[in-house]
This record gives C-alpha cells, sequence and structure tokens, in this order.
C-alpha cells in the first residue's frame, strides 16, 4: 500500500536513485547520451574493405575549425535569406547542409565480406560515450568498425553517438550519418535492440514522435531492460502530449533500469503536471548520484532551468555554476546563465554569454533571447543586430528541415513575434495536427492572436495552462489573449500570476505584461 500524506491522498512514490540498488543501476547518462549494452568484445577480424570504399573518418565538425566552418556556412545562409527571403531559402538550405557536411564522413555501408563474421558489439568502452568524451567515442568507433565492418553493435552505438553529438553541437546535420549507421546495424541484424532503441532517439531528436514510440516498442519486445528505449518511450509520450501514459512509462522504467536517464524524464513528467517540489526533489537526488561530468552537467542545467522557471534566478545561477564547472562548454547551462542574468537585472553579462554562445552554437532559442535582449537595450546598431539574430533563427529552421527534422514548432514560437506571422500560425496549425501538448497549444494560441484571430485562440490558451504547468510566458500569452477577448478580469489574474511566478521570463514579454496590467488597472 502506497503511503499516505496527512490529508488522506496516496504520497507519490519518488524513483529510486542508483544508491537504492547494485547491478541494476548501471549506465546512468543524461537522455540523448548513448549507452550501450555490455557484451564481449568483437571478434578480430583478418580482412578490411579494400582502399577507395567509403569508410568512417575523423567525427564531422569534432574540433574548432570545424564549428567555425559550420557557423560561418549558417551565417552566409542567413545573408542570402535577407536578400532573398521568401523565394531562395530552401535552395539556400540545401547549400548549407552540403556545406556543414563538407569534409565530413563519406559515409556509406562497408562492404560486405563473407568471410569476416557479424559479431555482437563493438570493442570501445561503453565509458567513452555515457562518460560525455563523445567525440572521441566516435573516433574510437570508426576505427574499430574498419576493422570489423559487421560489428551490428557497433554499428548502432555509432548511429547513437552520432545523434548525441547532434544534439550536443546543435547540428542537425549529423542525423543523415546517424541514419546511415543504424541502417547498417539492422542489415546485419534485423531484430537487435540497440539499433531500434537508436531508431527511437533519432526520431526523437528529428520530432518525429510516433516514429520514436513506434521504435521504442519494438525494441522492449526484444529487451524490455533498454535503457535509451524505456527512456525514447517516455520521451515520446511526453511529446504527444500523453501525460498520464508517460508517468506509467517513467514509473516502469524506473522498475526496470533505475537511473539518471529516468530520473530526470520522471523529474519532467511530473514538472509539466504541475507538481514542482517532486520534480526537484527527484532531479536532487539524481544530482547526488551523478558522477561523470557529462551527468552532473545534465542534472544541474535541468535544475537551474526548473528553479528558473519558479523565478529563482540565485538559485539558478547556483546550478548552472555546477553544471558549468564539470563542462565549462555544455550548452545548455551556458545559455540558462544568461538568461538568469538578464532576469536578474544584469544584461549586459547576459548579452556577452549569449553572444559568445550564438557564435558558436547558432540556435533558435538563444538567437531570440540575444535579438530581443539587443531591442531591450536600444543602442545604436541594436536593432539591425537583433535582426540579423531572427534571420539566423530561418537559416536554423532551413537547415534542420533539410536534414529531416520538423521544425513546425520552431518556426512558430520565433516567426510569431519576429517574422512572418502568416508563417507561424501555419506552422502551429501543422504541429497541433501532428501532437496536442501544452507546448503546441501554447504556439498555436499566441500564432493565432498575433494574427487576430483572438476567439479562436482562447481555448488553446486556456489548454496550455490545464495540466497546472507553471510557465510564465503561457500564463502571459493566456492573459493577453483574454485582454484581447474582452475577459478582463482572468486577464488581470493571468499576467498578474506571470510576473509573480517569474518576473523576468522574458524581456520583451514581461515589459509587455506590465503595460498591458497598467492599463486594465487603469481602465477598472
Amino acid at each position: 500500500m502506497s503511503p499516505r500524506t496527512d490529508d488522506g491522498e496516496p504520497e507519490r512514490e519518488l524513483p529510486r536513485t542508483g544508491q537504492d540498488h547494485d547491478s541494476e543501476a548501471a549506465s546512468a547518462t543524461s537522455p540523448g547520451t548513448p549507452a550501450p549494452q555490455e557484451t564481449t568484445p568483437a571478434a578480430a577480424g583478418d580482412e578490411t574493405p579494400p582502399a577507395g570504399d567509403p569508410l568512417p573518418g575523423a567525427p564531422a565538425g569534432s574540433g574548432d575549425e570545424d564549428v567555425d566552418v559550420r557557423v560561418a556556412a549558417v551565417r552566409r545562409v542567413a545573408a542570402a535569406g535577407r536578400r532573398w527571403r521568401s523565394v531562395q531559402l530552401g535552395a539556400c538550405a540545401a547549400m548549407l547542409a552540403v556545406a556543414m557536411t563538407a569534409g565530413a564522413i563519406a559515409f556509406g555501408a562497408a562492404r560486405d565480406h563473407d568471410s569476416v563474421p557479424v559479431v555482437a558489439a563493438a570493442a570501445v568502452s561503453p565509458g567513452l560515450l555515457a562518460g560525455g568524451d563523445v567525440d572521441a567515442g566516435i573516433t574510437a568507433l570508426q576505427a574499430h568498425l574498419r576493422a570489423q565492418p559487421k560489428d551490428f553493435g557497433g554499428w548502432a552505438t555509432l548511429g547513437l553517438a552520432y545523434v548525441e553529438q547532434a544534439r550536443t553541437k546543435g547540428d542537425p546535420s549529423r542525423y543523415p550519418q546517424a541514419d546511415k549507421a543504424l541502417d547498417r546495424s539492422l542489415e546485419l541484424r534485423s531484430d537487435n535492440d540497440q539499433a531500434l532503441a537508436g531508431r527511437a532517439a533519432l526520431a526523437a531528436a528529428r520530432h518525429d514522435f510516433p516514429g520514436a514510440l513506434k521504435y521504442a516498442d519494438q525494441a522492449l519486445e526484444h529487451n524490455p531492460y533498454s535503457e535509451r528505449a524505456l527512456c525514447s518511450r517516455i520521451d515520446a509520450l511526453v511529446e504527444l502530449g500523453r501525460y498520464e501514459d508517460a508517468e506509467k512509462a517513467a514509473v516502469t522504467a524506473d522498475r526496470r533500469r533505475p537511473g539518471i536517464p529516468v530520473f530526470t524524464r520522471y523529474a519532467y513528467v511530473h514538472e509539466l503536471r504541475g507538481d514542482v517540489a517532486t520534480a526537484r526533489r527527484v532531479l536532487e537526488r539524481a544530482l547526488k548520484a551523478a558522477s561523470s561530468p557529462g551527468d552532473i552537467a545534465y542534472v544541474s542545467a535541468q535544475l537551474g532551468q526548473l528553479v528558473w522557471n519558479q523565478g529563482d534566478y540565485d538559485g539558478a545561477l547556483t546550478y548552472y555554476a555546477r553544471a558549468l564547472a564539470a563542462d565549462e562548454n555544455y550548452l545548455p547551462a551556458l545559455e540558462g546563465r544568461a538568461r538568469a542574468q538578464a532576469a536578474s537585472g544584469r544584461p549586459a553579462e547576459a548579452i556577452k554569454g549569449l553572444e559568445q554562445v550564438v557564435a558558436r552554437f547558432p540556435l533558435p532559442g538563444p538567437l531570440v533571447e540575444l535579438g530581443e535582449l539587443y531591442e531591450t537595450r536600444g543602442a545604436e546598431g541594436d536593432a539591425a543586430k537583433a535582426e540579423d539574430q531572427f534571420t539566423l533563427v530561418d537559416a536554423w529552421t532551413a537547415l534542420a528541415r533539410a536534414n529531416g527534422v520538423n521544425a513546425d514548432l520552431d518556426t512558430a514560437l520565433a516567426a510569431a513575434d519576429h517574422g512572418d506571422k502568416a508563417a507561424a500560425l501555419r506552422a502551429a496549425r501543422a504541429e497541433w495536427d501532428r501532437r496536442r501538448t501544452v507546448h503546441t497549444a501554447d504556439a498555436l494560441a499566441w500564432a493565432l492572436h498575433v494574427n487576430g484571430k483572438d476567439a479562436e485562440a482562447l481555448p488553446y490558451a486556456r489548454q496550455s495552462t490545464a495540466t497546472g504547468y507553471r510557465n510564465a510566458a503561457f500564463l502571459y500569452h493566456r492573459g493577453v489573449i483574454e485582454r484581447a477577448t474582452g475577459h478582463a478580469e482572468d486577464a488581470r489574474a493571468h499576467l498578474s500570476a506571470a510576473l509573480k511566478l517569474n518576473p523576468g521570463f522574458s524581456a520583451e514579454g514581461a515589459r509587455e505584461a506590465r503595460a498591458a496590467l497598467k492599463t486594465l488597472e487603469a481602465d477598472k
């Protein structure tokens, strides 16, 4: 029987930490980090593919020079987008995809050799990947696969590593490479759960959440204890808006494979349903159990984001500092630290930090945040700088689509405030047709609002807050839409709630929320 709280309600059971278990708690990697199963080393083979075959090479973009080339390519596409914005952005995206993969792997399935046995797993330590050194792990795997091209486990692990590299470097051009590696693994053995779990992770990274759920379920049919498949299943259910099913999946995953990947997902499911206290307790337990730099950085940044959402900027800065002490280049912590600095009245530090972030990783989130900070500062040249950041968002979106990523939610959120409003609405409607989450409800509500369709927007704005998820931006959007539809009392309540929860949730949004409240009070 579940223990009960003082008010008679059953107390929620927290997920177990690795300290509560022995062998079950192995492989505590961050979501998105490949965690290959420990299996027997690959058998040594005498033959290697003949010279001239497409072989794995050095990982693309693993060094500073490749990062610089990649960023320069994004900026070239952005410049082209400014000149031929509506006509040629698609063509520019194709060129950008080529530019970003120039010098990358000439990656084809290695030629089969009957005398080379199919083996079970790469002779590469899983710690290379689980410990956060993804580039080194990829290099080791590529060297191994030259000698053992029929190692289906090695190909699966390489595919997962490319997914992780795309996530950490913000580079969707890695996804086609992951595709090919996972295809190769499944050609060698169609029922191997490692590659099926890799397919689930890749589908989730591309925002194909029905596909992620399908592949996760297939992997779990072969291996019910696959950590990667269990986690991808939770992710897919969350992103499809099936929150009750996601919570059940998180409980099942915790029972089968307790560890940091499961704990962080368990926490997020509870946060989405308004149970912030449970989410924080789980993440704090996960942080105590974390040992590798990658895990410490990941969980610390998750905690930073959680407390920032609640307006605790000092707490957020403390957690982000811990994340950066573990990994000084960890992108979510760098971005989160800048956001917390801006919210706590340190815009100069925030701008400097975000400029450093987007110089290496021109991703939609930090680009929009930096553009809005430029607009708020309003110094000479800041308007042009802001427009440059918003144009770069278009370039990234084009690149993502060129590499198989569904970027409609990113498009809707950025374009609604800083781009083509009609395109924002088309993207939001398309995303809502695919998945019905609090985030897609908020995006569709706001896109409808900026297109003057407030009556249609109101039900979606209400749905975005229906689970109890505590998000100041959602409350702000709802309040603005309620004001536009004549629900003044509700508008005051939700605009006030947004500013009380997180008064620095957005430089632009917070300013407009205060102005709207002032007008509402004057109209009483």
